[in-house]
C-alpha cells in the first residue's frame, strides 16, 4: 500500500506548541532528523547508536518523571528490534507515557529494505497484546488532531502506529555528542 502522510509535517503538527515540560526521546535515524526539524528543544534526548532502546528509556523517563509527560517518537524498523519493551511499558503501566511509531515499512537507515511490518507485523496489534489500554494505526493527514491529542493527553501506556509515505527527506541533524546531550538534557529536566 502507497502511503501519503509526510512524516516531517506529522512530526511538526504533533510538537506544534509543545507543553513546556514534555519530554520527548527520539529513536534511532530518520525519527531524530524529524523532531529536530520541529525545533531543538533542552527536552529533547536524541538515542544515537541506540537501536532498540527508545521505548524502554521512555518508559524509564515516565517511572522517574510521573508529572511529566514522555513521548518517545520512533520507527518500524528500531521499534521492531524493540518489541519486548513494550511488554514492560505495559506491565509498568506509566500513564504519562505515549509512543509514536513513525512507520514507513522500510528499514530507512540500511537503505530502504521492505520491514515486517510491510509483511504479517502489525505493532499496535503487539502493543495492544502486551496490554497497552489504547494502540491504534492511523495512515491519514486528517487524523493528526486526534492523534496529537491521544499522545500528549490521555492516560497510558498509550502507542500510535502512524502509516508515512517512504523515501529520503534532507537531514536535520541535532548536536551528537552523548555527554552533552544527556548533561543538557538532565538540567532541564531538574530545571522544570
Amino acid at each position: 500500500m502507497i502511503y501519503t502522510v509526510d512524516r516531517r509535517q506529522a512530526v511538526a503538527r504533533i510538537l506544534e506548541n509543545r507543553p513546556a515540560d514534555l519530554a520527548v526521546v527520539t529513536g534511532l535515524g530518520t525519527p531524530t532528523y524529524d523532531v529536530a526539524a520541529a525545533g531543538d528543544h533542552p527536552l529533547n534526548f536524541y538515542l544515537w547508536g541506540a537501536m532498540g532502546s527508545a521505548v524502554m528509556i521512555g518508559l524509564g523517563l515516565a517511572l522517574a518523571q510521573p508529572k511529566r509527560r514522555i513521548l518517545v517518537v520512533t520507527g518500524d524498523g528500531e521499534m521492531l528490534m524493540g518489541l519486548g519493551s513494550l511488554a514492560s511499558a505495559a506491565v509498568k503501566g506509566p500513564e504519562n507515557l505515549g509512543v509514536l511509531v513513525l512507520d514507513n515499512e522500510r528499514y530507512g537507515e540500511t537503505g530502504g529494505q521492505k520491514s515486517h511490518s510491510g509483511n504479517t507485523v502489525k505493532i499496535a496489534d503487539v502493543a495492544k497484546s502486551c496490554g497497552f489500554p489504547a494502540a491504534g494505526t492511523y495512515s491519514q493527514p486528517g487524523e493528526l488532531s486526534d492523534l496529537r491529542k491521544k499522545l500528549l493527553l490521555e492516560k497510558g501506556p498509550v502507542m500510535a502506529v502512524l502509516k508515512v509515505a517512504a523515501g529520503e527527506q534532507a537531514r536535520v541533524l541535532p548536536e551528537r555528542d552523548g555527554a552533552t546531550l544527556r548533561l543538557r538534557f538532565r538540567a532541564a529536566v531538574m530545571a522544570a
